[in-house]
């Protein structure tokens, strides 16, 4: 297990510093409904900043032309603060309506648990015979709703996997809730989105989206096949 960690940490290094502009790391390569969301929103705010910025240097270059007679209540009022009232109140209602649609809610989900622990995931998913646990990588449906209940061991941790959702806390004592889905089978990329110590680097793990026929029965080949392995996965 901690070879297979060594391994991945050398080979995922820079997407873990760079996690916002790395592809297989990417929240804005979204590969579910609530990651697609997640990127709408920040889409947007990147066209309205962007908008905003453009009338500050048109503003600038106004202002270095012939002195024009303007009257102040136009700049303080109606683009001061009329203009910035409008657009972070655009902004408070999207990220309301994003956020609502990222709770868990209405349709039955499938359930499975992650556990964080200083440094690695242990999480629980179900297998024909019942309940499989593996290490550092999750088992999931694609194409179905996956609630994960989310627990930490010792210290907060977060559950990440952008391209399928956003961040929860992993907080000791407590249990977090966080749905996410995977639109087409493949395997996603994870990290522990919060610092929780010295070992904090080597906490990926990994996300399998299987066929939905053909996932219990995948949870538990790949569990058997770790345990033969003496623990790699």
């Amino acid at each position: 297990m901690r070879g297979w960690k060594v391994k991945r940490l050398i080979m995922s290094a820079v997407p873990l510093a760079l996690a916002g502009c790395d592809t297989e790391l990417s929240a804005l390569s979204p590969a579910g409904p609530a990651a697609a969301q997640i990127a709408w929103l920040w889409w947007g705010m990147l066209a309205a900043s962007s908008a905003l910025f453009l009338l500050v240097l048109v503003l600038v270059a106004m202002s270095f032309g012939a002195p024009r007679d303007v009257p102040a209540r136009r700049w303080t009022h109606t683009l001061g603060v009329g203009f910035s009232l409008a657009v972070l109140s655009v902004f408070l209602a999207a990220g309301l309506w994003v956020g609502e649609r990222l709770v868990p809610r209405g349709a039955a989900a499938v359930e499975v648990r992650a556990h964080a622990f200083q440094w690695g995931w242990r999480f629980t998913q179900p297998g024909p015979r019942g309940m499989v646990e593996t290490h550092d990588v999750l088992h999931i449906p694609a194409g179905e709703p996956v609630d994960v209940i989310v627990t930490a061991e010792d210290v907060i941790h977060a559950f990440w996997v952008p391209r399928l959702a956003g961040k929860i806390d992993a907080v000791p004592g407590r249990q977090n809730r966080l749905r996410l889905q995977a639109d087409e089978p493949g395997r996603y990329a994870g990290m522990c989105a919060e610092f929780c110590g010295v070992g904090h680097a080597i906490m990926p793990f990994e996300v399998i989206a299987h066929p939905s026929e053909d996932w219990p029965q995948a949870v538990t080949a790949t569990a058997r096949d770790a345990d033969s392995d003496g623990g790699e996965q």
